[in-house]
């Protein structure tokens, strides 16, 4: 069993790595960009649509407003950005946002931000992929046919790819985001070149399309609610700025000042991006409707439901490279690929932020282990799990899953930013130093401006999308909050029960005797075995123990054992409804009562058989038996085992197991070579 196990795992994830070799994974600064930013980059696939979609609720006329939105994104993300390089100098553990609050904000705000965060990790897989799967099924309609099967394939194959370890999954996905990246500046460039020089005029697939507004006429609170929806929506390309400051323990020397380099660049290069689309879609004349079917005209007739809604990005790069062109071909495939890329941000920072938070006992300790390859093997999987059931649920739909999105991350923004204020007035209160305090409020200073706005941006999120799907995230944010709460709960009693006293108690003192009882079914060679070592055990009291079910076995039992002149003596418990357990569980107790000081010492033989459905036939009581003795205090239990000659085969496979190496679970050294002698010359 172990062979096929080890094999199939050896090929999917690769060989072992010992713990001492974790500084090879560290990633430098063109590795951790793709890692780390693919979320935030990737993003700018779908917000430009997003922004669209909503303002076509009003219309075409609508559209003159994206500019002055994605200007709002823009600052956003410049003071975002600007906030956490704060961040990453000033808490490079890896806590982040988690630790950030914790330190500054007490227990309970850390807490939050740490439900915000895992719930927006799970959220940035599920749209991620799904988004990727509907950019992907505009030119494969078998994946439209089957779009949840193919999303929770690609969830599965994301999840073996990080389970590798950081550093190959991150080797593996820098290529497909640098095209995407590169492929989107270069469109932009020759659509400006095109436009501004050329005086081309570019059309968008849908240029000619007429957008029949649902509601007409818009003006007052309505509009502004309508625009501050579609910024809502615009602020998705946010997402993914906070797992930079998660994994800052993931970079190479020196750790801090390559994250923040980092994020500078990633911050650079989505606002660039995102500018660059929405002014090439309005230059194009992209149509984008909310329900294309009834809202999309051509001709005055409604496109019906047939008809399949390109993303923008895909609407704009047909404009500028040409339909079926090499670079229009290369950036469909990029985008599509980065889309299902982008979760792999999710996949580095849930693991290591799961990894935290059972450190403080908020999660299972199961979660902060590293496993084979050096990477949070269980965090990875959990994520993968709670990701493909939001997928199965809501149907690989990213229109309904992208509701839920950016709630998250902008609590944990809040939170952050304000817990980053109050670091700063806790340090300027004791620093002398004139320019480190000049620093140290301009930092403050950044700081808070990031704490208003990114709180100002979550009250509309919340307010816009609370009906759309964002009271889900809530529920979601909920139950992390309150599951983690009794985690931590359950581990404090348990430590509180556990720890040591300084003073000498019940558990430290000796007891005042050991009263041991050896169990007996009948007189063979285990029960002999079990008889003479717990003879050799200090014991003030020796006795065997028998339970009466069978009459004539129990008298059977009394004649050998008397006949043999066993010097240990034999009690018999009856039995009237035939039960072991009960009886013996009774007994135990009844010692207890009557010398609460006393420990019980309980011996039970049992067989070592070598083949699993010998298991089912042997033990089965004495199984039964130790588990009801385990939750009875001042029992100790000690199984005293017989080899049958089955358990020789055991021991034969067990030893081939010791020696047998799956292929590539072990790496051979470099060969030494041996010292040239040294010629004589003489």
């Amino acid at each position: 069993m172990s062979k096929l196990t080890d094999v199939p795992k050896r090929i999917l994830i690769g060989r072992a790595l010992r713990s001492d070799r974790l500084g090879e994974t560290l990633l430098p600064k063109r590795i951790a960009l793709p890692v780390f930013a693919s979320d935030a980059l990737s993003s700018v696939a779908y917000a430009p649509g997003e922004v669209l979609l909503v303002l076509s609720v009003a219309g075409v006329s609508a559209y003159h407003f994206s500019p002055w939105i994605a200007l709002a994104v823009v600052v956003v993300m410049f003071t975002v950005v600007a906030s956490y390089r704060q961040n990453v100098h000033a808490y490079p553990s890896g806590g982040g946002d988690y630790e950030v609050a914790t330190t500054n904000l007490g227990p309970k705000a850390g807490l939050t931000v740490a439900s915000a965060l895992l719930v927006d990790y799970v959220l940035t897989v599920a749209v991620s992929i799904t988004s990727g799967i509907e950019n992907l099924g505009s030119a494969i309609p078998f994946v439209v046919e089957h779009k949840v099967l193919c999303a929770v394939a690609v969830i599965v194959l994301l999840t073996l790819m990080n389970l590798r370890g950081v550093k190959e999954s991150g080797s593996l996905f820098a290529i497909p985001t640098y095209v995407f990246v590169v492929g989107v500046f270069i469109m932009i460039a020759w659509g400006a070149f095109r436009g501004l020089v050329l005086g081309d005029t570019m059309s968008a697939p849908t240029a000619g399309f007429h957008i029949k507004a649902e509601q007409e006429g818009l003006a007052g609170f309505a509009l502004v609610f309508l625009l501050l929806r579609a910024f809502s929506s615009g602020c998705a390309a946010l997402t993914g700025v906070e797992a930079v400051s998660n994994g800052v323990p993931a970079f190479r020397k020196p750790k801090s000042k390559n994250a923040a380099t980092t994020l500078t660049m990633m911050g650079v290069l989505a606002i660039t991006m995102l500018v660059g689309i929405i002014a090439l879609a309005l230059a194009t004349n992209v149509r984008m409707a909310e329900n294309p079917a009834h809202n999309l005209l051509k001709g005055g007739v409604p496109v019906g439901p047939d008809y399949v809604q390109d993303p923008v990005i895909t609407q704009v790069a047909e404009a500028v490279f040409g339909n079926g062109s090499f670079l229009f071909i290369v950036l469909a495939a990029a985008t599509a690929l980065v889309l299902f890329l982008a979760a792999n941000t999710a996949y580095n920072g849930f693991p290591v932020l799961g990894s935290i938070l059972a450190q403080d006992r908020y999660l299972p300790r199961q979660l902060h282990t590293r496993g084979d390859r050096l990477a949070f093997s269980n965090g990875i999987v959990l994520l993968a799990g709670a990701a493909a059931m939001l997928v199965v649920v809501y149907g690989a739909d990213s229109t309904r899953l992208i509701q839920l999105y950016i709630v998250g991350v902008f609590v944990s923004f809040t939170l952050s930013q304000t817990g980053m204020v109050r670091h700063w007035n806790r340090h300027l209160a004791t620093e002398k130093d004139a320019e480190k305090r000049r620093h140290m409020i301009r930092s403050r200073a950044i700081n808070a401006f990031g704490a208003f706005l990114t709180g100002l941006v979550l009250v509309v999120v919340m307010v816009t999308k609370f009906t759309h799907g964002a009271w889900v995230a809530l529920l979601g944010m909920c139950i992390f909050f309150a599951t983690m709460t009794a985690i931590r709960k359950h581990y404090d009693r348990v430590a509180e029960e556990i720890a040591a006293e300084e003073t000498p108690s019940d558990e430290t003192m000796r007891p005042s005797r050991v009263h041991s009882i050896v169990l007996v079914s009948k007189l063979h060679r285990p029960t002999l075995r079990a008889l003479a070592y717990a003879k050799l055990i200090r014991s003030h009291r020796l006795e065997a123990l028998s339970i009466s079910v069978d009459p004539a076995e129990t008298k059977a039992l009394k004649d050998d054992w008397e006949r043999r002149g066993i010097d240990i003596p034999l009690k018999i418990l009856d039995s009237p409804y035939r039960e072991v357990t009960r009886p013996v569980i009774d007994y135990v107790k009844s010692l207890r009562r009557e010398s609460p000081r006393d420990v019980v010492s309980v011996y039970i033989p049992e067989y070592v058989v070598g083949h699993w459905y010998e298991h089912l036939l042997h033990n089965q009581s004495a199984l039964r038996l130790k588990g009801r003795l385990l939750f009875t205090p001042g029992v100790m239990v000690t199984s005293v085992p017989y080899q049958l000659e089955s358990s020789e085969a055991a021991k034969k496979r067990a030893r081939k197991r010791a020696e047998w190496n799956a292929p590539g679970s072990v790496r051979r050294g470099p060969v030494e070579r041996k010292p040239k002698e040294p010629v004589n010359r003489g």
